[in-house]
């Protein structure tokens, strides 16, 4: 799997950066490549890589506006193991987990979708993730990468997808 592009929008292994909190004197934005570097250092062939994209804090619109963009990857590591990768290189990018969800953050990395894989919580990770499909920052960046993506659940299209988001609806491009 590793080394060959993903022409197959089934096959597409996503994952979810957003931020909006500044990273010592990093902002969220020029933190963004720093996680890339970071993501490539621990096995991943990146892809794909959406602009960045911006939107107002969800569910709180008085916190930071949030930056954010999708990657496509392609890894040798299972589903439970790219989360833990995940979650490691969030706690080593200064990711506090525990306060309250949808707090503001200094780094958010979700696994967005792995392949057709279909995991329902058991094992203690749910993917494709539930949420995604009505988040506009979420899909709004996979368009840019992958609008054709089916969703392994729905079988919509990305760009079916973030035209019925019913969350972020204000996401935009960074120009």
């Amino acid at each position: 799997m590793m080394g060959e592009e993903v022409s197959d929008n089934t096959q597409a292994v996503l994952i979810a950066y957003g931020s909006n909190l500044s990273s010592g004197t990093e902002t969220a934005s020029q933190a963004f490549g720093h996680v890339v570097k970071t993501l490539q250092g621990g096995g991943l062939f990146i892809n794909k890589i959406s602009r960045l994209w911006q939107s107002q804090a969800w569910p709180n619109p008085q916190d930071p506006e949030y930056v954010n963009a999708v990657l496509s990857v392609k890894t040798l590591l299972e589903p439970t193991e790219l989360l833990q990768f995940l979650h490691d290189v969030e706690a080593d990018l200064g990711r506090v987990r525990g306060v309250h969800k949808n707090a503001p953050r200094v780094i958010d990395l979700d696994l967005i979708a792995y392949q057709r894989v279909i995991l329902d919580g058991k094992d203690g990770i749910i993917v494709p993730h539930p949420r995604a499909a009505d988040r506009g920052f979420v899909m709004g960046p996979l368009t840019d990468i992958l609008p054709e993506w089916i969703h392994p659940l729905s079988g919509r299209t990305a760009t079916e997808l973030f035209a019925a988001v019913t969350v972020a609806r204000d996401a935009h491009p960074i120009d």
